[in-house]
């Protein structure tokens, strides 16, 4: 099979029309396939048979788009989720049980801090948040015979900390731990964090995947890296006889892409957090234009950034495409094709001023999200991150006057006179 660049996975991969199909992805809006034999729907069972048999276990819309994530991150497989949080989840629950121990970045998004740090310790599983500048000697002591896995972002979302792949990735491997990486603010046209010492890779495709604000879901993208065998012992689950498969062994029988399997066979199947169709279809639509995309959304935000940087009203601002930047070296080394399209900014006058800020935009939106071609803020000390506790977010890198931006694709002269009338309007 040819191996194609990256620009043509994003057009190509995932799909291709057979002579007289439709030459783009259909959407398959169905819940269960019919078969004409009893044998044929037991090979199925018995994980025997990849065709479909129920649409939350898959289906070839869903299938299509796994397939194309999984050719732009350079993974062995691919499983999508009904959103990010389920994708981070159900991850971290094909590995672990009541009793286990992951370690995590404190500066991720607030909503995965959350996941891990209450609901997951609900199920009996404790999480370490770690300041990711640590040294690799800190991150390995910190490990415990019950560790689990190691867990970051490739770039934090909303702290914008470019993760230093080499020091974690030589951490996992010393612990003995897959490293997963969730490289949703990147996304694969900017970093591939399963070529730098990355296990496993899950996504928010609502964000720059989808890149139209139509749909919410999550992937999760095997690297096929991981020697589970070499782990038997803490990784059982990979390993040994699944009687609810009949005794199948994931590690055995499907070799790199075991990981994949067991999620589809056990989490999709027992909890369901299953991506619709209709959503699979825009995702997939929307994967066509990535590359053009993340191109424009990380010029228009570069520009944007240094703006920031000369307008008197503005105190801060952390993106790492700038030079004086303390993740610039980090960004051109993991992430050299540009920074992405998020960057975060202080106004003059804390957190008031902030707020003020966002009442004066006319053109940016102010939404709940980033990553579509739509410029849009947020306040997360009072939205995503209300949750945490005031020393968390300052943990997290969330400082009480941060302003989120994601920077769209409309015209960069546009965008600019946007936040220079707000920001000329500030305390008026």
């Amino acid at each position: 099979m040819t191996e194609y660049k990256f620009e043509t996975n994003c057009i190509q991969a995932g799909y291709k029309a057979e002579s007289g199909e439709p030459q783009v992805l259909p959407i398959v809006q169905n819940t269960t396939y019919r078969y004409y034999n009893a044998p044929d729907v037991a090979a199925l069972f018995d994980l025997e048979s990849s065709d479909f048999m129920y649409t939350r276990l898959g289906s070839p819309t869903v299938n299509a788009l796994e397939e194309k994530m999984a050719a732009l991150e350079g993974g062995t497989a691919g499983i999508a989720t009904s959103s990010g949080q389920a994708a981070n989840l159900i991850t971290m629950l094909n590995i672990c049980e009541a009793g286990d121990h992951i370690i995590a970045c404190a500066n991720i998004y607030g909503g995965t801090h959350n996941l891990f740090g209450v609901t997951m310790k609900k199920m009996g599983i404790e999480t370490t948040f770690i300041d990711q500048d640590i040294s690799k000697e800190e991150i390995v002591a910190l490990a415990k015979p019950n560790t689990k896995a190691l867990f970051g972002e490739s770039l934090g979302n909303p702290a914008l900390t470019v993760l230093d792949f080499d020091k974690f990735s030589g951490a996992a491997r010393e612990i003995g731990v897959p490293l997963i990486v969730d490289n949703t603010l990147a996304s694969p046209a900017l970093c591939q964090p399963l070529k730098h010492g990355a296990d496993i890779v899950v996504h928010s495709t609502t964000k720059w995947s989808d890149g139209h604000a139509t749909c919410v879901g999550g992937m999760i993208i095997e690297g096929g890296t991981f020697d589970w065998n070499k782990y038997a012992d803490k990784y059982p689950g990979m390993v040994e006889p699944d009687e609810s498969y009949h005794g199948i062994k994931y590690v055995e029988k499907f070799g790199k892409q075991a990981f994949c399997v067991k999620l589809r066979a056990q989490m999709l199947r027992d909890i369901g957090c299953t991506m619709a169709p209709m959503n699979a279809f825009l995702t997939f639509q929307g994967l066509d234009t990535l590359h053009l995309r993340m191109e424009r959304h990380s010029e228009n935000a570069m520009a944007v950034a240094k703006f920031l940087q000369q307008h008197p009203m503005v105190d801060w601002v952390k993106y790492p495409g700038l030079e004086d930047d303390d993740d610039h070296e980090r960004q051109l080394k993991y992430m050299p094709k540009g920074a992405s399209g998020v960057l975060c900014f202080g106004v003059k006058g804390g957190r008031a001023a902030g707020e003020d800020f966002l009442t004066h935009l006319e053109l940016a939106s102010i939404v709940v999200h980033v990553g579509d071609i739509r410029t849009s803020v947020l306040h997360p000390a009072s939205t995503t991150h209300r949750q945490l506790s005031e020393e968390e977010q300052l943990a997290g890198g969330i400082r009480p006057e941060l302003i989120r931006a994601s920077i769209g694709c409309e015209n960069l002269d546009d965008i600019i006179a946007d936040f220079n009338q707000a920001l000329n309007k500030v305390g008026k």
